[in-house]
């Protein structure tokens, strides 16, 4: 017994290291955002509630709206996207073409997030992949606007959101009892009414947590919003990385962290409270 409370010491002591440090960190972020900013100096005044009274400005609601619009938008497009993948990853018998939509699917997570963003800057720019052959193809005169723009950002975002997603949803899919979906079948349905009244609510687990995973990823997403949007689709997390390294003004970079955290967890709140709806729902 002694042993193996030795054993289970060595293995949370890390975890509680890490926790640690990460209080730390939110700690230091929170007493920034209380403090005056000096302009012209790094360093912070006296403790003031002025930077979170000046969050109702436009810019700063407008990047709110747009981190939790592409959260939701990412979210649903990846779930749409990624059942496909997962459902054929699963069910399809033919070991190459299993083999190859897992190497389709799960490659990205090896290429870096930064990797996946500059390859969706030569497809999307003006003399990129999709306006080359939309011109050669005689459908456009004049490139599409796809760099710089939400729709852009949100296509970035799902493909950086997707592997993950056919991964949790492949592992409902596979733990679903093929036996129910026979028994549906033997009793008139067709496959898509089996599908709808059978596999799909059984792999409402897997749905649910994509729901929540994709939707926090995205909402602190960095790289993709600030290389594919170039700060014309302003989020939280460019927004904080402009004032704190661009202007400075790290105070107020700090309070618009604690209150995008806020909003994060509020908004996961209420994401857990419709989905265990749903979980509900779908167990009657």
């Amino acid at each position: 017994m002694e042993s193996r409370s030795g054993l289970r010491g060595w293995l949370i002591s890390p975890a509680g290291f890490i926790a640690l440090c990460i209080c730390a960190a939110l700690i230091t972020v929170f007493q920034y955002s209380l403090r005056a900013f000096v302009p012209g100096s790094m360093d912070v005044g006296g403790l003031t509630l002025a930077n979170f009274t000046g969050l109702d400005k436009p810019i700063y609601l407008e990047a709110f709206a747009n981190t939790f619009l592409l959260s939701l938008e990412t979210t649903v497009c990846s779930l749409l996207a990624a059942y496909p993948l997962a459902y054929a990853l699963v069910r399809v018998r033919n070991r190459f073409l299993k083999s190859f939509i897992l190497i389709v699917s799960i490659t990205p997570l090896f290429l870096g997030e930064i990797v996946r963003t500059y390859s969706w800057i030569i497809v999307l720019g003006s003399n990129g992949f999709i306006n080359t052959v939309l011109r050669k193809l005689g459908v456009l005169d004049q490139p599409l606007n796809l760099m710089f723009t939400h729709v852009g950002v949100l296509v970035a975002l799902v493909h950086v959101t997707i592997p993950v997603v056919v991964l949790m949803l492949a592992t409902a899919i596979s733990h679903i009892d093929r036996d129910y979906e026979k028994a549906a079948q033997s009793l008139g349905s067709g496959p898509v009414r089996t599908f709808l009244t059978v596999t799909l609510p059984l792999s409402m687990p897997g749905i649910l947590a994509s729901i929540t995973t994709s939707f926090a990823w995205t909402f602190s997403a960095f790289a993709t919003p600030q290389m594919i949007g170039g700060g014309r689709v302003p989020t939280i997390s460019t927004l904080v990385y402009q004032l704190g390294f661009s202007s400075m003004n790290f105070p107020l970079a700090a309070s618009l962290s604690v209150a995008g955290l806020a909003l994060t967890v509020v908004s996961l709140l209420l994401l857990g409270r419709v989905t265990r709806r749903l979980k509900s729902t779908t167990d009657h």
